[in-house]
């Protein structure tokens, strides 16, 4: 991963610079809790301001075919490499299956045929890297807030947490393997789609086939790529680094709407 400076590390460092804090080492910082508060409550306030000024249900901004970039770098992983995911590759992926649980009244599961099947939506959006570069593409598929209504949310829900093929880091516990999470206001926005579909092509295994999150009001590491499950819950302090997700155990903000 390259170096980046995120919002939670430019916190940490305004925070040393003005002295607030007497420790000394960027990860000494980071550990203490204290710090840790600071920084849960700055990313509170930020997700609190932009949906205070910003109707929840307001669009990114949207462009035209002309606008598509000529390229598109892919972002994270570029192919899973496992034997499981190798084998759908081969067979065009007839084997996959997305699979919804949790907090739901009705569990279910959708092959890429099921899912194609179902309403969709076309969007041709600015994706946004953390790293600093951005491209414009055309995705297509099915609303998210469809897919949960189908499956009904029991009482308590607030967050979807979604699990992927690809695992960056080899850990014991499972902990190296890509999730990402949003809460239900983002995931019933409508522009929160799985998109099956890529500038009016299949997606591409380096662009996350065959079904990635596009949640486009965030930057683009919560645009999680090769879906295999989303599971419905009413927290995700439990999971791993109880920071909601892959790179978010690492440092990165949970909340990355731009």
């Amino acid at each position: 991963m390259s170096k980046i400076v995120s919002r939670r590390r430019f916190l940490i460092g305004s925070a040393a610079s003005l002295g607030a804090i007497g420790l000394t080492g960027c990860d000494d910082i980071t550990e203490n809790q204290n710090v840790q508060k600071v920084l849960a409550l700055a990313e509170g306030l930020t997700m609190g301001t932009q949906r205070l000024l910003v109707s929840p249900q307001a669009l990114a901004r949207e462009y035209t075919d002309k606008d598509l970039s000529p390229t598109f770098r892919s972002n994270g992983t570029d192919n899973p490499g496992s034997e499981d995911y190798a084998a759908m590759v081969e067979n065009g992926f007839s084997t996959w299956k997305l699979k919804i649980d949790g907090m739901v009244n009705k569990p279910m599961e959708f092959s890429l045929a099921d899912l194609k099947k179902l309403p969709s939506r076309t969007q041709i959006t600015r994706h946004d890297c953390v790293e600093g570069w951005s491209a414009i593409g055309k995705w297509t598929g099915v609303p998210l807030g469809l897919i949960l209504q189908s499956a009904g949310l029991k009482p308590g829900a607030r967050y979807a947490v979604f699990y992927c093929a690809d695992e960056l880091e080899q850990t014991l516990d499972g902990s190296g393997r890509y999730y990402e999470s949003i809460d239900l206001i983002d995931a019933f926005h409508p522009q929160t789609i799985l998109a099956y579909s890529m500038n009016g092509k299949d997606l591409e295994v380096a662009h996350g086939a065959p079904l990635r999150l596009r949640v486009e009001r965030h930057l683009g590491y919560k645009h999680a790529k090769y879906v295999m499950r989303i599971e419905i819950r009413d927290k995700f302090s439990d999971l791993w680094g109880g920071n909601g997700g892959f790179w978010e155990d690492r440092g990165y903000e949970w909340y990355a709407g731009i």
